[in-house]
């Protein structure tokens, strides 16, 4: 207070508190990918992060999904049965290998449009997904094929610098490259969270993870070869890839069938009504409909039309079906986001996201039983790969909570890492205050005491281990204890807190025994 010249009352107010730690935010996911578009008002939003809290705000800033001039499949016909390969394909890959349409002698493969973000983006705000930050690497709108870049991949990951808020971060179009190219943007999403940030978790979904491990190659092997074993701690993976609802009927037309297989679609379904016997000139006047199928462009016309077919011809709706199917098959990582998202809200961060049902999936495109798991989950090399199963009168589980660092008892639960995170992350941003204050007791015990507020708060929500706060945290400070003489002439304030994180009941044993009878 400056020096009391003048007679009169004066008032001195003193802080009787010292600052508070706010906790930060545990689940904001940062989407890489690319979209319809990318601005804001006429600014390009273009490997921009740019945060957004709803589907809304996502269809303002970034349009739409692909359409049926992005998303195209080709139908053929060949003689004979269905030769046995392609009938064991689970769903079209981009380099066309084919599904088959009811072993009929038909083949359906999808040929363009091989993206992901937009359907991700749906499956994760149907999981519970919350705020959110986008990175558009580019527009399918241009697509002549298949231009999903790793290079544009790895520039959007390292855009994610310039933010602090993201938590996680998720490529769900990494899975659509080649394998090479596949495992070099996934250790860029590790390099980025584990290195450069160290304040998010990269959520990997396995490279063809739709197949079964008995195919060759296995691809929880080839992920395992390939990952590397750098910032393993700061990544998660699961397994198998969902059969999904997030494609619906009124997404799909014949729209979707390539210019050039339209004659052999047409031809199919004028076979199919000869073939059931329909009157002469009522079949004369359905195959007029059918012809439609190559002159009718606009939208509300070939809805129209489509909706016509679909009441005509089961072939039709067998297609639209299959096509549904295929677009309907994708990889888990950004449903976990969501997921994560509505188990932090519900719970707490601490909280494991495991044993928790997955919306809007039918099923995991592989079962896997708990003997197929014991590998996934446990391994010598430590590299746990997480489940989904379905479970009879359960549904769809997330069934691990590990992260990719599985032989860690530091690191091997995802709620321990994430939650260590959150402790850094809010601790470190609250100590910004005390950067500068004179390096004396005082400061010591208002940091001390800051800390030991906050991680009591988090001790009584159940984020910590412990009957007391003294068992679940401690901090220390001060000279002789945590710093030396020469630390404070060099300007260094070094504090130690040691935290008790819970820790998921992973493995539960019941001991049953028999005792003698006592009447």
């Amino acid at each position: 207070m400056g020096n009391m010249k003048t007679p009169g009352v004066y008032i001195v107010e003193k802080n009787a508190f010292p600052n508070s730690v706010v906790e930060v935010a545990t689940a904001v996911p940062a989407f890489v990918g690319y979209t319809e578009k990318a601005e804001n008002k006429g600014n390009s939003l273009t490997n921009r992060p740019w945060r957004i809290t709803s589907m809304a705000e996502f269809h303002q800033y970034y349009g739409f999904g692909p359409t049926s001039d992005i998303v195209r499949f080709s139908l053929k016909k060949v003689e004979g049965d269905v030769p046995a390969p392609a009938a064991d394909k689970a769903l079209a890959t981009r380099d066309g290998t084919p599904l088959t349409v009811r072993g009929t002698g038909y083949l359906l493969a999808q040929v363009r449009g091989f993206y992901l973000l937009y359907y991700s983006m749906l499956h994760f705000f149907q999981n519970g997904g919350g705020p959110c930050y986008i990175v558009s690497v580019g527009s399918y709108k241009t697509d002549e094929g298949v231009h999903i870049e790793a290079d544009k991949l790895a520039k959007g990951i390292a855009e994610l610098a310039k933010e602090q808020e993201p938590t996680m971060v998720v490529v769900p179009e990494t899975v659509l490259l080649g394998k090479s190219d596949s495992d070099s943007v996934q250790q860029a999403a590790l390099l980025h969270c584990g290195t450069v940030m160290r304040n998010r978790m990269a959520i990997l979904d396995i490279w063809e993870g739709y197949r079964e491990r008995t195919s060759e190659p296995d691809c929880v092997a080839g992920f395992r070869d390939s990952i590397g074993i750098n910032s393993l701690d700061f990544g998660t993976a699961y397994y198998p890839w969902v059969n999904t609802t997030i494609v619906q009927e009124q997404d799909l037309s014949y729209a979707n069938i390539d210019d050039d297989s339209r004659d052999v679609l047409i031809q199919c379904i004028k076979d199919e009504l000869t073939g059931m016997g329909v009157p002469p000139a009522k079949l004369a006047q359905q195959s007029a409909e059918v012809d439609k199928i190559k002159t009718v462009t606009d939208i509300s016309e070939v809805n129209l039309l489509a909706k016509s077919l679909t009441t005509i011809s089961p072939f039709f709706n067998s297609i639209m079906g299959e096509m549904r199917k295929r677009l309907n098959v994708l990889p888990p990582g950004p449903a976990m986001a969501g997921i994560y998202t509505m188990v932090d809200n519900a719970r707490g961060v601490w909280k494991a996201p495991a044993n928790v049902s997955l919306n809007s999936v039918v099923s995991p495109t592989v079962p896997i039983s708990a003997e197929q798991q014991e590998d996934l989950n446990v391994t010598p090399q430590g590299k746990s790969i997480n489940a989904i199963r379905a479970f009879i009168g359960e549904g769809t589980l997330v069934w691990g909570a590990r992260t990719l660092d599985g032989n860690s008892l530091d690191w091997r639960y995802v709620n321990v890492r994430r939650t260590m995170i959150m402790l850094e992350e809010s601790i470190r941003l609250a100590s910004k205050a005390m950067v500068f204050e004179p390096n004396v007791a005082n400061t010591w015990v208002t940091m001390k005491s800051m800390i030991a507020n906050f991680l009591t708060s988090i001790w009584k929500r159940g984020g910590l281990a412990g009957a007391v706060p003294e068992d679940a945290f401690s901090v220390h400070v001060g000279l002789g204890e945590t710093m030396t003489p020469e630390d404070i002439l060099e300007g260094i304030l070094r504090v130690t807190v040691l935290v008790a994180i819970t820790r998921p009941a992973e493995f539960i044993e019941i001991t049953f025994q028999q005792q003698m009878q006592k009447s």
